[in-house]
């Protein structure tokens, strides 16, 4: 048997990771870059909130949590009080007046 020739492949660089975000636009002021996320993963939780029209939200994490996750539960979490807010409301009361009357129709026999 042979040798083997040795491959002129130069070796694969190792891929870098992009950093995920940490700052987020809020979503009742609609300010980029306004919403922080502190994560406290010692006690299992998580702090969001806007610096502009202080809305919050807290959510418990784990040790895999990343901001991201606790900015994507809080859209989920207002996207289902927006739904709930809307099965609550009653459908749009219809007027409490009558129709008026259809006029009388005339008849040529009289």
């Amino acid at each position: 048997m042979g040798k083997r020739k040795k491959s002129s492949r130069k070796p694969a660089a190792p891929k870098r990771k992009d950093p995920l975000d940490t700052q987020f636009t809020c979503l009742f002021c609609h300010h980029e870059n306004s919403v922080s996320v502190k994560m406290e993963k010692k006690e299992g939780l998580a702090q969001l909130s806007c610096r502009i029209c202080d809305q919050r939200f807290q959510s418990k994490i784990n040790h895999l949590s990343e901001p991201i996750d606790v900015y994507s539960e809080w859209i989920d979490a207002a996207d289902e009080a927006e739904k709930e807010t809307l099965s609550q409301r009653r459908p749009a009361a219809s007027s409490s007046r009558s129709r008026p009357a259809a006029p009388p129709s005339v008849s040529d026999d009289e």
